[in-house]
């Protein structure tokens, strides 16, 4: 097996394996300066517990170029930051799972379903990235369009310093089908939370005289630019509009229009990162719009955060927003390929998309990591 790996492998930064075995494999493997990095799950902790008896590891273990993980222990946090971090994600399109040796063969199910998870949070990093070379060309191009809009209004940091700690619960509205049958409780108990919502939901929040405090939008096309193309009249005073620095300039203009208050925070993307215009800050982490109000609700220091709305899946009868939105209720309900999934309470099955179930792991993993 070792001439295997220095065959076919001698160059590649990290190697993962399943299985400790009895550890030679790994302390020959570890003399080529060229692995950075060997990932081994193990299942069973007292095998490693008797070879780390035998051979001593202590170097290599400090300097985490051998990495023994027990894969029964690992939560999604885990594999997000594995499979996010340097050199692991750089290396991602050469990733694979080797077995250690025939004995593990045995956990063919569990190989399977670990193979399953590290599979998907690599692929989750790289679209978090970006996956479309013309979607990025577009943000640049208005990131530098809103550019005089964004250092002459308030900063996000500005934002902080003078709103936090105002409260303690927030509550962020989405425009998922259930959000219909929420809004009469909304209404009910909007003064006793702040409200976050997405661009989507104004308009329909609007409607039902329910006042939100913070109303963002981070998506760059005209059509989302749009949920801002209304005219409320004093409905609007007070209400703190967020966007990211990559909306379509016609949403500013909306904005500017009608004299509302408004800021544009820029993405932890690389463009803005080079004009290093450090004192605005970021918005890290938020592939959607409900992500990036979940990040702001964090950092204004709320203890109780509340998600309407958030369906990430269609109605019973296929409709993927409520019927009150925008752009049509069964806007998106051909948009993507159906995947079944486990419905809430584990009873049943309802549909969603492969978006959706990425919005829903981020999350997830948002919520391990801040709680």
């Amino acid at each position: 097996m070792l001439n295997t790996y220095n065959d076919k492998y001698l160059l590649y930064p990290v190697l993962y394996f399943y299985g400790f075995g009895n550890g030679i494999l790994f302390k020959a493997l570890l003399q080529n300066k060229n692995h950075q990095h060997i990932v081994v799950f193990e299942k069973d902790i007292e095998i490693i517990w008797i070879m780390f008896h035998i051979l001593d590891f202590s170097s290599e273990l400090q300097s985490a170029r051998l990495m023994v993980l027990e894969n029964d222990k690992l939560q999604a946090q885990d594999y997000t930051e594995l499979c996010s971090s340097k050199p692991f994600f750089q290396f991602s399109r050469i990733y694979f799972l080797e077995l250690m040796s025939h004995y593990y063969e045995r956990f063919h199910e569990d190989i399977l379903g670990l193979n399953k998870k590290l599979a998907e949070n690599f692929k989750n990093s790289i679209v978090s990235h970006g996956n479309d070379p013309l979607d990025a060309l577009q943000g640049i191009e208005q990131f530098v369009y809103n550019l005089p809009q964004m250092i002459t209004h308030p900063s996000y940091k500005e934002l902080l310093s003078k709103r936090k700690n105002l409260s303690d619960t927030a509550i962020i509205v989405s425009t998922g089908p259930s959000l219909t049958k929420q809004l009469p409780l909304l209404k009910k108990y909007a003064s006793k939370a702040t409200i976050f919502c997405a661009d989507s939901s104004y308009p329909i929040l609007a409607k039902h005289d329910i006042k939100p405090d913070y109303v963002c939008m981070l998506e760059r096309t005209e059509i989302t630019a749009e949920f801002f193309n209304h005219d409320f009249g004093e409905f609007d005073k007070d209400i703190v509009f967020v966007c990211a620095g990559v909306v379509h300039p016609k949403a500013i203009e909306y904005l500017k229009g009608r004299n509302r208050k408004y800021l544009i925070i820029p993405r932890y993307l690389y463009f803005p990162i080079y004009i290093k215009l450090k004192y605005f800050d970021f918005l890290y982490n938020t592939p959607s719009v409900a992500h990036m109000a979940c990040y702001l609700s964090l950092h204004l220091n709320h203890k109780n955060i509340i998600f309407i709305g958030q369906d990430l899946a269609y109605a019973e009868n296929g409709n993927s927003h409520p019927d009150d939105y925008q752009n049509s209720a069964n806007y998106e309900s051909q948009m993507y390929e159906h995947i079944l999934t486990e419905a809430y309470g584990g009873k049943k099955e309802i549909k969603t998309h492969e978006v959706w179930i990425f919005f829903k792991q981020i999350l997830e993993a948002m919520i391990i990591k801040y709680h």
